[in-house]
């Protein structure tokens, strides 16, 4: 008897994923509930654990992708553990190894096509309109390298005019005219530009993307052809919160274990906000919308992956001290890369502080299915007039990008005030008006 190890249910619009690594190898003895692979998928990695006890039988390499239900593995009562090794072995060849030299010759025999052309050698053939038959191969198995193509480039630039040169596809046309019009009324063609010189290869270094780049790059291009994205700006005078914040902070870290941060202030300021207008934590479903009865805030995290965005859900029956202390778990969980599908899934409204990198200005893009998302800025002291009078004050500008398709100018302008106006006056916040 055997169980499969199927990939499950992920959560929110996670329908697939890349097998990132096989924790156990093939062949090992695996116990129930003990992790085999780890998923990546567009919002977070997670660890698949087994489901029975046995022998391990993997179906799926690392680095293929994957879809919620397929079965990656098996896993088999009984039988003999092969030794366990950190990667699976390579696969051997069926048949012996042949003699260098046969395989060059057999190499020297294959004909070069376009279907064996690497992309790299195939735009260069394509740029100079070579023929891949016509130019000496030295790569394994025959195939034309980058090297051969440029060396063959050079040796045409090298040879002296009259010389013999390789057809290109325009000499043919370039001829027919001749013969069409006569020489004396074609000038004589321009000698070729000098093919570009290559970077040099310690200049250069390819990488792949990671799925969960490719799957922010495509969540972002789709944010911007779907929604009707407009953003508006404000700016607010930190003043009072820096004052609060400095009279308070050790008290609060003594008290509640975790600094007192910006954070919770702005959360705070847009979780009333929200309560104003409502139709800011809603969202388009069809030809339905969609309102929210609870804020589930989503805070964006920078991390080497790159930018993730986990949820505090049911933000607005937190205090100021739960708020931070759910948005530290969750930074740390993020930069561990250990975040659950849950901690990423149901937000409905997000903040996104540029600020923390300098960013002085930015419009933040949706976070779909979301309507509308508040960037923060880096504070800076600049002089703005107070009761008639110039003084140097700790400003901060804010965004709010949002979907105009539901959010109206007006009511995105009045949420944006409400939240200058909680924190500029942050008393108002600990008395809910």
């Amino acid at each position: 008897m055997s169980v499969d190890v199927r990939i499950p249910t992920l959560g929110e619009s996670v329908n697939e994923g890349v097998i990132v690594r096989w924790i156990r190898a093939d062949g090992a003895a695996v116990q129930v509930d003990e992790p085999l692979l780890e998923l990546e998928t567009d919002k977070a990695n997670v660890e698949i654990p087994a489901e029975g006890a046995g022998i391990l039988k993997i179906l799926k390499a690392q680095g293929e992708k994957v879809q919620v239900g397929d079965v990656v593995a098996r896993i088999e009562e009984g039988g003999a553990a092969r030794p366990a090794s950190p990667e699976p072995a390579a696969a051997q060849p069926s048949e012996p190894q042949a003699p260098a030299t046969q395989v060059e010759e057999k190499a020297a025999a294959l004909p070069v096509t376009s279907a064996v052309l690497s992309p790299a050698v195939r735009r260069l053939v394509e740029e100079h309109n070579l023929d891949p038959l016509s130019i000496k191969a030295s790569g394994r198995g025959g195939r034309l390298t980058k090297g051969d193509v440029l060396a063959h480039i050079e040796s045409i630039a090298a040879k002296p005019q009259g010389e013999d040169a390789v057809p290109t596809q325009h000499s043919a046309s370039f001829d027919l005219a001749q013969d069409r019009l006569g020489t004396e009324d074609l000038a004589a063609p321009s000698p070729p530009p000098a093919p570009p010189t290559p970077a040099p290869a310690d200049e250069e270094e390819r990488v792949p993307m990671t799925y969960l780049r490719q799957r922010i790059a495509q969540r972002l291009v789709e944010a911007q052809r779907t929604a009707a994205i407009l953003t508006t700006f404000n700016e607010v005078d930190m003043s009072a919160v820096m004052e609060l914040r400095a009279r308070y902070k050790a008290r609060f870290t003594e008290v509640h274990g975790v600094s007192l941060g910006l954070m919770s202030f702005f959360a705070r300021a847009c979780i009333g906000a929200l309560h104003d207008l409502p139709i800011v934590n809603a969202q388009i479903d069809g030809a339905d919308i969609v309102y929210h009865k609870h804020v589930h805030l989503g805070i964006a995290v920078g991390t080497e992956r790159g930018l993730v965005v986990p949820v505090v859900h049911h933000a607005d029956l937190l205090s100021f001290a739960e708020i931070e202390k759910e948005i530290e778990r969750l930074a740390g969980l993020a930069r561990q890369h250990k975040l659950s599908i849950h901690d990423l899934s149901g937000g409905t409204f997000t903040i996104s502080n540029g600020g923390v990198y300098g960013s002085l200005l930015s419009t933040p893009i949706l976070n779909p299915p979301q309507s509308a998302i508040l960037g923060l800025h880096k504070i800076e002291k600049r002089p703005v007039v107070v009761n008639d009078q110039v003084v140097v004050r700790p400003m901060m500008y804010l965004a709010l990008s949002y979907d105009h398709r539901l959010v109206d100018g007006e009511q995105a302008v009045t949420f944006l005030v409400r939240v200058k106006e909680r924190i500029e006056d942050p008393t108002r916040m600990m008395f809910g008006v």
